[in-house]
């Protein structure tokens, strides 16, 4: 007697939002329509021109790109923007304050490092809670893509409000 095959997963609009922490280390994460993250990385490109090059690359590869949200500014978060408007997507800009607002309390973003040092315990229940694969180590930078996109998917509107236990605020900010 065989087992039956598993019940395929249900049905999602296509759509994805692409959250960038921007650096030559790239922390990326991509999340669904539903809200939840499809996959996260760590990127490192030794320089811009190479960074360009891959930017493209990268956004050619996702099929339903409709968002890249930008954490960071200057000249590598212009080429992510230029290139999402390029391809069609709407690029939101985020400054770390904004999401730090709305998914860290007080006392975690007191300083840049400490706000660091608690991303990681949350991104990993953003992963646990979206049912992406574990990370054996979780870098700094994929784990703050990893809450730009969460915080972005609420800002859009994919998300009418944060999963309990992954945030603090409202999207106004």
């Amino acid at each position: 007697m065989s087992a039956a095959p598993p019940a395929p997963p249900p049905e999602t609009p296509g759509g994805s939002l692409l959250a960038v922490d921007v650096g030559l280390r790239t922390g990326l994460a991509l999340y669904g329509r539903d809200g939840r993250l499809r996959w996260y990385r760590s990127q490192h490109w030794p320089d811009r021109a190479r960074m360009r090059r891959a930017v493209h690359g990268l956004l050619r590869a996702i099929d339903d790109l409709e968002w890249v949200a930008v954490e960071g500014g200057g000249p590598l978060a212009e080429i992510w923007a230029r290139e999402a408007a390029r391809r069609g997507a709407g690029v939101l800009t985020v400054a770390a304050e904004q999401w730090r607002t709305a998914l860290l309390w007080p006392r975690e973003r007191r300083t840049g490092p400490g706000a660091k040092r608690h991303a990681g315990p949350l991104a990993r229940r953003v992963i646990e809670w979206s049912g992406a694969p574990k990370p054996t180590s979780l870098r700094h930078d994929a784990a703050e893509a990893i809450l730009v996109g969460l915080w972005a998917v609420w800002r859009v509107g994919w998300l009418p409000r944060l999963p309990a236990g992954l945030g603090r605020a409202s999207p106004a900010g």
